[in-house]
């Protein structure tokens, strides 16, 4: 590891000389995690700073390790911009006159006009507009001035001519200032390229405390972006797609005419399927893309290595060899066009959902579904399970990785020790060790009935437990006709001692009245017929109807259902009889019978 001050250098770019290292290649600019995204106005703004000499920020630049060339030779590595797209891509647009792409995936040019007359608080730039177009003393785009073919002479007569009124040498002078932004100098940070991942995002974040957080797949977006030698550019446009599409589907037209390019790549017909694509439950953003794509066929469960891979890193030697991006590029390719499969993403969403976890709001952590999908891809290429065992394997690791928060603190890390473990002992075995070891009769009898005992309704053993009466095709609390499933998407929980009646019996502290052993889905009717009543009253009603055949509370009119209900939703039969005074004990008992349904669901998957 290099001593701090070999860590980076500093040096300063003029506008100009960035912009042409910029045209020729020498310092990439990858779409990290998004496409142009600034208001035309911090354009203006960040021109007029310019103009008026004020400091702009540094720019953090990422040098790309030399790489080691089949034939022997070394190929310099590329200058990549981790930090200061969106100024630089402002100062592309507003001076060198080039398109960008906004975040809508359309090409726009965005043009700041300049007033050479302003004085005191009159605007000396703004956006263009049709005013400053049809204007005579605005010029209505400066891109015109900084051309190379630009007539400093010309323009200040014709200027002139049009504003009579105009001193030609304070216009030349108001020309000369502004030509003179060429000449500004930004600050540039070369970090070198022995830094690994933590290291550049602890520098990143030391300089630009108040930008976004940098993170490994950042970064591996950055590496694949700049790409210009193994398909990385197109790789990066199927994974910025895929994740549009996911979340709008009606995307698709405007991508089919808008990118002939990508439209013809080996990605464009695994993606079609999207246009038709109304699911929410897993709507991956780049970095669970990259993510799962990496991890299924690396065997590696770090973003920071395949960062490495992509530049050719030999882990044994630590060197940089062309032949290893070569295969690295090669592989994540075939692990995103793995991912993007109609196929495989279908069935995995429908193993899920299956599970009784229909929503994404039932999800209590994206890393535990990337793992799950990995899992599923990886599977699918292996014979370690039969093929109708897939379904079932992973929904069960799924259920176990949230039960037991898995993935949730150094999930990279936890992720990247059960690879190998799988890699080393193979599927089965590595399932049956966890699966013993993680949920042992201690786990059900003692632990999860502790872990319920919360007020978060996001808890994910209460979102577990709920996933378990989905998939048991529960029935809602009272209720003869309408399910727990059917409930969920309105959010029509409540309290079953009612939360008012235990406000008026001393039980005033909401993590206390507010338990999730005191929640159950209740139809509306139901709920408002319960009101304030005490349980040992409105069960008694519930139950006594069941032999008066008059409906007052519910719908259930014989024992059975009666008793199936208060099964279904884990409420204890002595319900019928308890008060404020029983609240504490009915939570404990309570909490006894959601774990052993949520093991009875566990068993049954």
């Amino acid at each position: 590891m290099p001593a701090a001050y070999d860590k980076y250098t500093v040096t300063q770019y003029s506008v100009s000389t960035l912009l042409g290292y910029i045209d020729a290649e020498e310092i990439a600019i990858p779409e990290i995690q998004r496409p142009f995204v600034w208001r035309a106005a911090q354009v203006r703004d960040l021109i007029d700073s310019l103009y008026n000499g004020y400091p702009t920020g540094y720019l953090i630049i990422w040098q790309n390790p030399n790489v080691r060339l089949k034939n022997g030779k070394d190929s310099l590595g590329k200058k990549v911009l981790i930090d200061g797209q969106q100024r630089v891509a402002a100062l592309m647009t507003a001076i060198a006159g080039k398109a960008i792409i906004d975040d809508d995936y359309n090409e726009r040019t965005i043009r700041i006009a300049f007033n050479p007359l302003a004085t005191g608080d009159e605007d000396r730039f703004a956006v263009q507009t049709p005013a400053h177009i049809n204007s005579s003393f605005w010029i209505p785009d400066i891109a015109e001035v900084f051309d190379n073919g630009f007539d400093s002479y010309e323009f200040v007569n014709q200027y002139a001519f049009r504003n009579p009124e105009i001193d030609k040498k304070d216009l030349n002078q108001k020309i000369t200032q502004l030509l003179s932004i060429r000449s500004c100098q930004l600050g540039a940070i070369i970090l070198v390229p022995q830094l690994d991942i933590s290291e550049v995002t602890e520098i990143f974040v030391r300089i630009n405390s108040q930008g976004k957080r940098l993170n490994e797949a950042d970064f591996a977006m950055s590496k694949i972006a700049a790409d210009g030698k193994y398909g990385g550019h197109m790789l990066r446009k199927a994974i910025d797609y895929f994740c549009h599409l996911a979340v709008d589907p009606n995307f698709y037209s405007q991508l089919a005419s808008h990118d002939k390019e990508f439209m013809n790549s080996v990605y464009a017909p695994k993606l079609s399927w999207l246009r038709n694509d109304n699911e929410t439950i897993y709507d991956p953003d780049y970095s669970d893309m990259l993510r799962v794509s990496f991890m299924h066929v690396f065997g590696r469960g770090k973003l920071g290595d395949l960062v490495s891979l992509l530049s050719g890193r030999d882990f044994v030697d630590r060197s940089y060899k062309e032949d290893i991006a070569q295969e690295s590029f090669s592989k994540l390719s075939g692990g995103v066009l793995n991912f993007m499969n109609q196929y495989n993403f279908e069935q995995f969403i429908v193993a899920i959902k299956s599970a009784g976890f229909i929503s994404s709001d039932l999800l209590n952590s994206k890393m535990t579904l990337d793992f799950a999908y990995t899992l599923f891809l990886m599977l699918q290429k292996s014979s370690d399970v039969p093929k109708m065992q897939v379904k079932r394997y992973i929904q069960k690791w799924f259920v176990l990785s949230t039960l037991t928060s898995r993935y949730i603190g150094s999930p990279e890390s936890q992720m990247d020790r059960d690879l190998r473990g799988i890699v080393s002992k193979g599927f089965v075995e590595f399932f049956d060790e966890n699966e013993s070891s993680m949920l042992s009769d201690a786990f059900w009898d003692v632990r999860l009935v502790q872990n319920l005992e919360t007020s978060s309704i996001n808890s994910p053993f209460f979102k577990t437990f709920l996933a378990a009466q989905i998939f048991f095709g529960d029935k809602s609390l009272l209720s003869n006709s309408t399910r727990v499933v059917d409930l969920i998407s309105a959010g029509n929980v409540h309290h079953i001692f009612p939360r008012e009646y235990l406000k008026q019996n001393g039980f005033t502290d909401k993590t206390i009245y507010n338990q999730v052993a005191n929640y159950t889905y209740l139809d509306t009717g139901v709920n408002i017929a319960i009101g304030k009543k005490a349980p040992n009253e409105y069960f008694r009603t519930a139950f006594e109807q069941c032999k008066s055949g008059e409906i007052i509370i519910g719908t259930i009119l014989d024992e059975a259902s009666y008793y199936a209900s208060l099964s279904d939703n884990c409420i204890p039969s002595s319900a019928d009889s308890m008060t404020h005074e029983d609240y504490p004990a009915f939570l404990l008992e309570r909490r006894r019978l959601m774990a052993r349904k949520i093991r009875d669901y566990y068993s049954a998957l």
